[in-house]
């Protein structure tokens, strides 16, 4: 078909931050002070694309969530549907998207927006098979590089993130490192 393989997936980040190991002077703890006041989260979804002869390529977007009473938390139908436009407007050919199956995935309005595009293929891996997509490898390295950073709202939180996935875009084979810890063949 001479398409792309897209894998999909989300990932939430809250404004507490992950902890990991650092260096500090000996006998000194060090002490990442964090207010976190409110309940702010950033909501991300993300493509890794996929396609022999080209390069690898990262696609994402993120969403802010203020903690507002009623506002929607997480990407919905026509937010998938408006990521997978444009990662076909950037890749410039036809898609085959495979992505876990959670209830936004399989609903008759995601169904409707799939089959309103003759370029779009969709598969759904297992239940439960992290280990097979690789855009679950991009949010661990995305969390590890976030970790012990204070970023005070969730605006400042979406900025971080997007700075570190705007450089792993650029890093030479870490998207297909991505690919290889999965299993499949190299890109």
């Amino acid at each position: 078909m001479g398409a792309w393989i897209c894998f999909a997936d989300e990932a939430g980040q809250t404004l507490r931050p992950t902890r990991a190991r650092t260096w500090a002077p000996r006998g000194q703890t060090p002490i990442v002070k964090v207010t976190a006041k409110g309940s702010g989260r950033i909501s991300l979804a993300g493509l890794t694309c996929y396609r022999p002869g080209q390069r690898s390529r990262l696609i994402y977007r993120a969403t802010v969530h203020k903690g507002h009473k009623g506002e929607k938390k997480g990407f919905r139908e026509a937010d998938f549907a408006a990521l997978v436009d444009a990662a076909h407007q950037q890749l410039a050919g036809p898609i085959v998207l495979v992505w876990d199956n959670p209830q936004g995935h399989v609903s008759a309005k995601m169904k409707a927006l799939i089959a309103a595009r003759p370029w779009l293929r969709v598969y759904t891996l297992p239940a439960y098979a992290p280990e097979l997509n690789p855009v679950e490898k991009v949010w661990s390295h995305l969390k590890r590089s976030l970790a012990n950073l204070a970023a005070g709202n969730a605006t400042n939180l979406s900025r971080l993130a997007k700075t570190k996935l705007r450089k792993m875009q650029y890093v030479d084979g870490l998207i297909d490192g991505f690919f290889r810890a999965t299993g499949l063949s190299s890109p």
